[in-house]
């Protein structure tokens, strides 16, 4: 089976109506990742057709809770999961932020060859970052625990906005150390096709939301 092709099948699964040209712009990314990653060591999964499960199926998986027009990945590493949403939702405007240099360069090149121009990277610790504007949507892959996630990026969050962590297995203890200020609003299990592991989407907000 094709790259593309395992794409197409997995967002069928997923339920996930791609616009045009996304199918071959994620098959680009992975491409590009894969073509990266022997020399910049970007993610520990090597084959083609476990990219397209563990990284793209994986950060699509959350699409239904996404919320722009602004997104925020923090920490996003090779681009997990902003650039496979921001290729999904060319609507709205996604800013990828990383401290390690070689991941941002990879970023950088990455919006570059796949015409991405609803995404911007920055280079930064998410503590330092003061941007203009707050964001909609917070998301994060593997930024450490949920108390880290809302100490060091709730400020970025718009006071009606979402933070959306990705977990494994049920993190029953992490949602016991979060702070007041922040209240749960749904732990969702997600089916990544052909995973073969626990994935958990957990949804926050601010708790003075009205």
């Amino acid at each position: 089976m094709s790259i593309e092709q395992a794409i197409i099948e997995g967002c069928q699964q997923l339920d996930i109506q791609l616009p045009e040209g996304a199918r071959a712009r994620l098959a680009a990314y992975l491409a590009l990742l894969d073509r990266w990653n022997r020399a910049y060591n970007l993610t520990a999964v090597r084959e083609p057709e476990a990219m397209v499960i563990r990284h793209l199926l994986d950060s699509l998986s959350i699409l239904p809770w996404l919320e722009g027009p602004r997104v925020l990945d923090v920490g996003s590493g090779a681009g997990l999961p902003g650039i496979p949403l921001a290729i999904a939702r060319p609507e709205c405007e996604f800013c990828l932020l990383d401290s390690n240099g070689k991941r941002t360069r990879f970023l950088t090149q990455a919006t570059v060859e796949l015409r991405l121009p609803n995404v911007g990277v920055v280079r930064g610790r998410v503590e330092d970052y003061r941007p203009a504007t707050p964001f909609n949507s917070v998301v994060s892959r593997a930024f450490a625990t949920l108390a880290d996630l809302v100490a060091d990026a709730g400020r970025l969050c718009a006071p009606t906005g979402r933070l959306l962590a990705m977990k494994g297995v049920f993190p029953d203890d992490e949602l016991a150390r979060l702070p007041s200020a922040y209240q749960v609003v749904g732990v969702y299990p997600l089916r990544v096709p052909h995973l073969d592991a626990e994935r958990h989407l957990v949804h926050l907000t601010p708790a003075s939301r009205d």
